[in-house]
């Protein structure tokens, strides 16, 4: 019924979060200090583009979510245009929100979090190629 809601609020708050992450970030590379006493920049994927991968999954999946629901006539384009509101079934609305909602959230946050691990590993593959290329220069 508006399980889509929970996952749209998690998408406004971190939207909000990357915004202010991105303005106090600085632009900046990291330091890889070679075997050999040579040090040379490289740039590390920023936290806000990260976050910007999550909002970009939940805003998705929620409008994914919103779109089924329009098409099964749940969501109508006048006041108060959840049907489970005007049928008077609000506390079913709201444990619909509750488990469902919160699931997706959760489940859409989890993968995140593996995209995070696995870009981590990424990262710190490339650091270790670029020493072994340098070691062998």
């Amino acid at each position: 019924m508006a399980c889509f809601l929970v996952p749209a609020a998690e998408a406004v708050i971190t939207t909000i979060a990357a915004k202010v992450m991105k303005s106090k970030e600085k632009e900046g590379t990291a330091k890889i200090s070679f075997a050999d006493g040579v040090v040379e920049d490289t740039t590390k994927i920023k936290f806000s583009t990260k976050l910007g991968w999550l909002n970009k999954l939940l805003w998705g999946g929620s409008a994914l979510l919103a779109f089924e629901h329009v098409w099964h006539g749940e969501i109508i384009p006048t006041f108060p245009f959840l049907t489970a509101v005007q049928a008077g079934e609000t506390a079913e609305m709201l444990a619909e929100m509750t488990s469902a909602g919160t699931t997706m959230a959760v489940l859409i946050t989890a993968v995140w979090c593996g995209m995070l691990a696995v870009s981590a590993i990424i990262e710190k593959r490339a650091v270790k190629e670029a020493e072994l290329v340098k070691a062998e220069a």
